[in-house]
């Protein structure tokens, strides 16, 4: 562990300094948002059939694919991100307050990301408008997609909220070192601020972390996106109770994943080695532990409800889950990164940032393909089939492949371009560092003049001198 004290020039270094490195990495995440963009561009000229996801009714297939497996993949690092950065608030859990912050970043990219993927599945975006105008009544008053929408605009504009609270206090102690190119966007963020209100914004910073853990397991994603799937009968797939905590424990790991991926990207690139310390990454990685033991052991459940005397819907859904590579590898996948843990905690030796990477990238890929199995599989066995063929294929098409490359290059960019404007680490992190560090004074000894046995201390009293 790096004993160094971390400055204030340490979190200023990304807005300071740019190097070809971060030129390099920018140019490969605008290519491949760039590859999406083309992409988008054929379909939205000849329509979702492009994807095969049109491809539905006596010829087999499904409706649902790649692009809602990815939305709810993105979802559940959002909201995943968020609940760690108000679990570090609220609980005090300072060994993270390095990586709070990303967290919360990490939040808007990718709540931004799963609002892209709505637009570009409803395969033109001005239905975004005219599905509402005129027919409000139809589309959006009967629609339980709605609470979905609602609940992440919440989140975003929450997490929005408890950022801005929290970057107020950092701009106005750097403003001297911030780069003066962004002067008018430094004005807005600390308009009205005075030191007066950091008590007041403590205080609401707290009851927003409050919120966000109370309202993530119940109303996000262990609620209402659950819920759009867990309460449809017909589809055995989909149905059940433990979809909840399923969906819940897949974005813990998924969030978990991405601050150790975003962390080390940073903690590499601009030297923090004593900021974002191994001892970070080892807590992260025995978290990502405990979820996707939990992760496993729910679907584990679901395996065996579905298995054993089940009905014969459901008994042949699962017998097809089972089956299935995808779904077989995912298990392995999230299996093996436990196994990895499990034996790091017993042997510490094994453990390295670059193996938490590892084994973040390994859960992020397991997580990904479950969640695409999970909505064309939910699709391809329903109970009532509305026509007599057997179910047909699905496999994603390019242009599917290409957004979760294209939304991977957004999320990216969004980061490097963010690492110029604001410190992505909180001056508070870096102060509670500092204190941590400080050498501590030694107790006063009997020859210390000071020490509390010497009788010149005692009242304040000179001791009478005897000659």
């Amino acid at each position: 562990m790096s004993t160094k004290t971390p400055t204030k020039a340490d979190i200023l270094r990304p807005l300071e300094h740019t190097t070809k490195r971060f030129a390099l990495v920018f140019a490969a995440a605008a290519a491949a948002f760039g590859l999406f963009l083309v992409g988008w561009t054929y379909q939205l000229q000849h329509g979702l059939i492009v994807t095969g996801l049109a491809d539905w009714g006596s010829g087999g297939g499904v409706t649902w694919g790649l692009y809602i497996g990815a939305f709810i993949w993105w979802v559940g690092i959002a909201h995943g991100g968020i609940i760690l950065s108000a679990a570090v608030r609220l609980l005090k859990m300072d060994r993270y307050m390095p990586v709070a912050r990303l967290a919360e970043l990490l939040t808007i990219a990718g709540l931004s990301a799963a609002g892209f993927y709505i637009i570009v599945h409803m395969g033109r975006p001005d239905r975004m408008v005219t599905s509402i105008l005129g027919n409000y009544h139809v589309t959006i008053h009967n629609s339980p997609l709605v609470w979905d929408v609602t609940v992440i605009t919440l989140y975003f504009v929450m997490t929005a909220t408890y950022l801005l609270l929290t970057l107020r206090y950092d701009v106005t102690r750097l403003r001297a070192d911030l780069p003066n190119r962004l002067e008018p966007l430094y004005r807005l963020l600390t308009v009205g601020y005075t030191e007066k209100e950091d008590a007041v914004v403590e205080r609401m910073v707290w009851w927003l972390a409050l919120a966000i853990i109370i309202l993530a397991p119940l109303l996000l994603h262990g609620g209402v996106i659950p819920w759009l799937f867990a309460l449809i009968p017909t589809m055995p797939g989909w149905f059940g109770a433990i979809q909840g905590p399923q969906f819940l424990t897949i974005a813990l790991t998924s969030a978990i994943s991405g601050v150790i991926l975003i962390s080390y990207a940073f903690r590499t690139a601009y030297d923090w080695n004593h900021i974002i310390t191994d001892d970070v990454f080892r807590g992260l990685t025995l978290w990502l532990g405990v979820f996707a033991l939990l992760f496993l052991w729910l679907q584990l459940q679901q395996i065996v409800g579905g298995s054993f005397a089940a009905p014969i819907d459901q008994t042949a859904a699962t017998s097809a889950k089972l089956s299935h590579p995808v779904y077989v590898g995912a298990m392995v996948l999230v299996g093996a990164t436990l196994a990895y843990i499990f034996a790091q905690t017993i042997r510490p030796s094994l453990f390295t940032p670059l193996r938490a990477v590892g084994a973040g990238v390994t859960v992020l890929i397991a997580t990904l393909l479950e969640k695409v199995f999970f909505v064309v599989e939910g699709l391809m066995y329903p109970t009532f089939g509305l026509y007599e063929a057997v179910p047909g294929a699905y496999w994603p098409s390019l242009i599917e492949m290409a957004s979760v490359l294209g939304t991977i290059g957004m999320v990216t960019m969004f980061f490097l371009v963010v690492a110029k404007a604001i410190p992505v680490v909180e001056l508070h992190a870096i102060e509670h560092l500092q204190a941590d560090r400080e050498p501590k004074r030694d107790p006063p000894t009997e020859s210390d003049p000071m020490s509390e046995n010497d009788p010149s201390t005692d009242d304040g009293i000179e001791p009478e001198v005897t000659v």
